[in-house]
């Protein structure tokens, strides 16, 4: 079922972080809920197409069980810009350092691909962790969402 990219393995060879065009959806599924991003209404059958339709996704793995334990995306043009986006780890493998981990694979990549302008939207509280990560505020910009309807011209 999956579709192995690249691979990563942490310092104890407990967690292993791939690079993949697919996955299982119901442990994708299973990530979003945990960061309660999911909702009922959303389509579990789609996940493997926001996967394809993602520059990069990386999945963390629990070697011993092979679910995914953690997550997280890259949305880019491929050329400039990189946003990082979905970044989870589930909760009894918080702290293990398997966030950095997957990370970590998802900046190399990027660099290596010469995409110099990665950016992303921390939660409140991660601050710290993205900042340990090389990430700062931008100052005098404001993340924005959009709630409205879309107007004629």
């Amino acid at each position: 079922m999956e579709d192995e990219l690249q691979k990563e393995e942490s310092k104890d060879n407990s967690i292993r972080v791939d690079l993949v065009r697919s996955w299982q959806e119901e442990q994708i599924v299973d990530l979003y809920r945990a960061a309660g991003w999911w909702k009922e209404e959303m389509d579990a059958s789609k996940i493997n197409d926001l996967i394809r339709g993602s520059f990069l996704f990386a999945v963390a793995i629990d070697i011993s069980t092979g679910r995914a334990v953690g997550m997280g995306r890259v949305i880019s043009d491929g050329i400039a810009d990189a946003y990082i986006q979905d970044m989870v780890v589930q909760g009894d493998k918080r702290g293990w350092g398997v966030g950095t981990m997957i990370l970590t694979r998802l900046l190399e990549e990027c660099r290596f691909r010469k995409i110099s302008w990665i950016g992303l939207i921390a939660e409140p509280g991660k601050e710290v962790f993205y900042r340990s990560l090389g990430f700062s505020p931008m100052p005098g910009h404001v993340p924005m969402l959009f709630h409205g309807e879309v107007k004629e011209c």
